[in-house]
């Protein structure tokens, strides 16, 4: 890969997808199941509607610890203000989005339909991979 290559040969495309309407206790054990930082949601055409990151999932999580009863949707615990990279987004500018941003994964969208997760670690591999 060269830093003017795009993202698709590092991209996780096997990964938990949520639906606005499921259940977060169903989302947190697939992102649990799954080992996964955070889950795109989309809607019934594939149309990324928000993220559910694992810190997202905190206080679900604790509010069932407390009250032994799990509580609300994914759309309750849900960011819908989304930062996305383009599939044609190439290795280096990637990279620099990791930087300015704390995320350990972004969602890779082609128009508005999600195709992947680039997670931080696979862009660090690669950039390691290049020398």
């Amino acid at each position: 890969m060269t830093n003017g290559a795009t993202l698709e040969a590092i991209l996780q495309k096997d990964m938990p997808v949520l639906k606005p309407d499921m259940p977060i206790r169903r989302a947190v054990a697939l992102l649990v199941e799954a080992d996964a930082a955070a889950a795109p949601v989309v809607d019934d055409s594939g149309a990324l509607m928000g993220i559910v990151t694992q810190k997202d999932c905190f206080r679900p999580a604790l509010n069932a610890s407390y009250y032994q009863e799990w509580k609300g949707t994914v759309a309750d615990h849900m960011s819908s203000q989304v930062v996305t990279l383009s599939l044609t987004t190439d290795l280096t500018s990637a990279a620099e989005a990791f930087l300015e941003k704390p995320y350990r994964v972004f969602p890779v969208v082609d128009g508005s339909r999600l195709v992947g997760m680039l997670r931080r670690s696979d862009v660090l591999a690669a950039l390691v991979a290049l020398g």
